[in-house]
């Protein structure tokens, strides 16, 4: 059901859209985790540090599935609160149409230089014929992932969050079931979450295409519908491109941080796999909140009704807060019980490493939280210099010093990057939020 975003009241409104997405990714993410517990449980912790190491670079691919998505959400938002649903359609066709033709050269690219790639991070060779194939599996099945994203997009483009919530509860249930029958009962190891993942992408992407068509049908236009815009192709990719070199460059930096923790061994590795995966379903969480916002301002700015941008910010803060308290409690004082999920037996240091990396990171969850607030204001408001130049201090920062305090304070002084790149990078978006000129766009 399409939902309008500029009446009723800001806070309430945002709660209701928001929460489904927050429950969406929580499932999404569930891949993943399920990816690395079913690998560390049943096959070893090699394996784990494969999966790990490997995700690392499907990042990259992510990160453009997401610029995708949010690209064609924003513009498709401002069309829908703006009430031009002929330009809508048009939007939607000229994404699909171009992502995939970007499909198509990103499938080339990661059959091309995977392999080297994976031989620049330092990966070592006793993991590394499982994460080349872990790796090449993912490659492809990227047209489920880009499209799949698209489709997502533009549910909460549309108001509707509740759809590609079912889809993901759906679908991530499912790769559970299927992970543990092909690694336990099959005994495939690494390819067994591998392509049951596949799998998994490629139903729930094809059911959610066939949704989005259908959900287009309800809007009602007059005439012809062009299905190709070069010129709404162009107000996508002011927004999509950003978005992309924002998480490309995130996950490039994410590369340069594993290639300086490999060389600490496979129990380091195993630990930093565990335990960034328990992260980033708490930042990919904050980050779809994030997007939720981002399609609230740009509905309400394209109804030419900024107040409600304002009072959708502070809701939006309080709504990432209360959701930080528990899990920052959880990190903290459970979090070494939690690694026991992905490993059997871990090794001292897996056990040390991932624990360390917790305590250090999860506090400062209500600071970032703040900065995806702002965040998606600025990128809903199309705001995307200022918007890429808090994320890109953030990034650098992380980057240089995870490679400079790594040599007094071993893989501690990696994880100490984070919050310091965090905590400036925030300042900075809440600077840009407060005094830009977002009302006028």
């Amino acid at each position: 059901m399409n939902k309008d975003l500029t009446v009723g009241k800001p806070s309430t409104v945002l709660c209701k859209f928001c929460l489904p997405l927050f429950c969406s990714v929580i499932f999404q993410q569930l891949y993943n985790l399920g990816d690395s517990i079913i690998v560390g449980k049943f096959v070893g912790e090699n394996a784990l540090a494969a999966v790990g190491n490997s995700y690392e670079i499907t990042l990259i691919f992510i990160a453009i599935g997401f610029g995708c998505n949010i690209g064609c959400s924003v513009i498709v938002s401002r069309l829908f609160g703006a009430k031009q649903f002929q330009s809508l359609k048009t939007s939607v066709y000229t994404t699909l149409i171009s992502c995939g033709v970007l499909c198509i050269v990103l499938m080339l690219a990661g059959l091309l230089f995977g392999q080297p790639l994976l031989h620049l991070i330092h990966t070592p060779e006793n993991i590394f014929a499982d994460s080349w194939l872990y790796l090449e599996v993912y490659i492809w099945s990227l047209p489920f992932v880009l499209f799949y994203n698209v489709a997502t997009g533009i549910f909460s483009a549309l108001g509707d969050s509740k759809t590609p919530f079912i889809f993901l509860a759906c679908s991530s249930a499912a790769d559970i079931f299927m992970n543990i029958l092909f690694v336990t009962a099959f005994d495939m190891g690494v390819a067994g979450v591998a392509w049951s993942t596949f799998i998994c992408q490629g139903i729930s992407c094809i059911l959610a295409l066939l949704f989005v068509f259908k959900r287009l049908t309800t809007i009602k236009t007059e005439g012809s519908v062009k299905i190709f815009s070069w010129p709404l192709l162009k107000e996508i990719s002011i927004i999509a491109i950003p978005s992309i070199l924002q998480q490309s460059f995130i996950s490039v930096g994410n590369i340069i941080i594993q290639s300086a923790i490999n060389p600490f061994g496979a129990g380091v590795i195993a630990g930093y796999a565990a335990s960034v995966k328990l992260n980033n379903l708490v930042i990919t969480s904050l980050t779809t909140l994030g997007n939720g916002i981002s399609n609230f301002t740009a509905q309400n700015l394209g109804a030419e009704k900024p107040e409600r941008v304002k009072a959708g910010f502070r809701a939006g803060v309080g709504l990432v807060w209360i959701i930080c308290i528990p899990l920052v409690l959880l990190y903290l004082f459970a979090g070494k019980y939690l690694l026991y999920a992905f490993l059997d037996a871990p090794s001292e240091a897996a056990l040390s490493t991932g624990t360390t990396f917790l305590r250090i990171l999860s506090p400062f969850y209500f600071v970032v939280s703040l900065k995806l607030v702002s965040d998606g204001v600025l990128r809903g408001a199309g705001m995307m210099k200022k918007f890429m130049m808090a994320t890109f201090t953030d990034l650098i920062l992380r980057v240089v010093l995870a490679k400079v305090l790594s040599i007094p304070f071993a893989s501690t002084g990696i994880w100490l990057a984070w919050p310091i790149g965090w905590t400036i990078a925030t300042v900075l978006s809440v600077i840009f939020y407060r005094t830009g000129n977002w009302e006028k766009k």
